[in-house]
């Protein structure tokens, strides 16, 4: 299992992601307090009117992945331990992850 090596800090939180045929999701997740410091989905109230406007899910996975990094700006973290769940870094997951990177998270 990939998530055993996988360890998301307070300084450098675990980026997670999960996803549904319908729905993606993601997670800044500091493992030692074992706290989520900030969730989001395409149906979140913040994303939700533009990921409608997308015109696949494949951008809607990339908007929720800027949407993602602006939050975690605001709070000061910068840097994360990417984490896709066992899901092939293709298609969603990498859009999520470019849309992330793109808004200022390094990874």
């Amino acid at each position: 299992m990939a998530r055993k090596k996988i360890v998301g800090t307070a300084e450098r939180p675990r980026l997670v992601v999960s996803r549904s045929l319908k729905h993606i999701h993601a997670q800044l997740v500091d493992d030692y307090a074992r706290k989520v410091i900030i969730g989001l989905t395409d149906y979140s109230k913040d994303v939700a009117a533009e990921a409608k406007k997308a015109k696949s899910k494949t951008e809607a996975a990339a908007i929720v992945g800027k949407k993602l990094a602006e939050k975690a700006q605001e709070k000061k973290i910068k840097k994360v331990v990417f984490d896709r769940n066992g899901y092939i870094y293709h298609g969603r997951i990498k859009a999520l992850a470019d849309g992330a990177r793109e808004g200022g998270l390094e990874f």
